[in-house]
């Protein structure tokens, strides 16, 4: 999953809705499943001439906001990025998050019905961005990325994605990829402080890759 940057502190989490990223204990030293024994998605996407992300967007049944909220009953601590993927397993929602034992972990549940599929914990040298910088970035944050996920899609359509972008000049935002029924994608910057919902400025890759609509 692309992730400009990883957030959140157990202390952010309890501004966000009041402490309610509790679930769980998931152990570190716990095996993830091998590839081999992983349970495959429910959800396969059709084959058609629609965009990729809106195919898959139009195929799962779990909104990001639940696919968040399912990774925490798995793993306690705070969501930092969810994506809508078509997979190995085939569709899933692959979540990470930051876990009260201060280290990365990613889950892996499947787009139909939430379940888990997988989990793991990344090792240190894993990620490019250390715990302390994420708990920086997201220091005095209100809104989390289920939240973020949630005001994007009131006008602009299914969420495919949610990362927090710490490149943008006026600070770090949630970025948000959304997909509305006939197939346009949108780019949305939420403000992690206000949860004001801005489109987010075209870029040179937007342009390579067909762009995104305002």
């Amino acid at each position: 999953m692309k992730r400009n940057i990883v957030i959140a502190t157990v202390a952010a989490a309890a501004l966000i809705g009041g402490g309610t990223a509790t679930a769980v204990a998931f152990s570190g030293d716990s095996a993830a499943p091998s590839p081999s024994s992983t349970p495959r998605s429910s959800v396969s996407v059709p084959d058609d001439d629609v965009h990729e992300d809106a195919r898959e967007a139009k195929a799962a049944s779990v909104s990001a906001p639940q696919a968040a909220a399912a990774a925490l009953k798995a793993t306690p601590g705070t969501v930092t990025g969810i994506d809508l993927d078509e997979d190995r397993p085939g569709l899933v929602w692959e979540v990470d998050v930051l876990g009260k034992d201060s280290k990365w972990h990613e889950v892996t549940l499947d787009a139909g019905d939430a379940k888990v599929l997988n989990q793991r914990v990344e090792h240190e040298g894993d990620d490019d961005h250390g715990v302390d910088h994420a708990r920086a970035e997201l220091k005095g944050a209100t809104v989390d990325a289920a939240q973020a996920a949630r005001k994007a899609a009131a006008s602009y359509g299914t969420v495919t994605s949610v990362d927090l972008d710490d490149d943008h000049r006026v600070g770090a935002v949630w970025e948000v990829e959304t997909v509305t029924k006939d197939g346009k994608e949108h780019k949305l910057n939420v403000d992690p402080r206000t949860a004001k919902v801005t489109v987010a400025p075209r870029s040179a890759d937007d342009d390579d890759n067909g762009g995104y609509d305002d």
